[in-house]
């Protein structure tokens, strides 16, 4: 794998855009402008985590708040690991529904 805009190895800087959930999604979106790899994967966990985000707090409103946010927090932590780690495998893994969000995010947006 080649070096990217930050000096890192793509593999290293695609699960960091994981690490700090969207956070790290947006800077490293709004930085990287040499590997496609590493925007999807940047676009990719700011998609998700903005949505399971919005989903958690909307799901506090509800009735059935005390079974749907801890199925949501785990959800949070399951894509978190599952995108660090194939991000540091180098592969291009794309989760379920918003993994096409993203990849059209990342073209879009270089």
């Amino acid at each position: 794998m080649a070096n990217t805009t930050l000096g890192l190895d793509e593999k290293v800087e695609a699960a960091l855009s994981y690490l700090l959930f969207f956070v790290s999604g947006i800077i490293i979106l709004i930085l990287e402008q040499k590997s496609s790899f590493v925007r999807f994967h940047a676009a990719q966990s700011t998609v998700t985590f903005i949505v399971l985000y919005l989903l958690y707090h909307f799901a506090a409103f509800f009735p059935g708040r005390w079974i749907l946010t801890p199925l949501i927090s785990a959800l949070f932590v399951i894509l978190w690991i599952v995108g660090m780690v194939k991000a540091y495998s180098g592969e291009l893994y794309k989760f379920p529904l918003l993994g096409d969000i993203a990849k059209t995010l990342a073209g879009k947006l270089q």
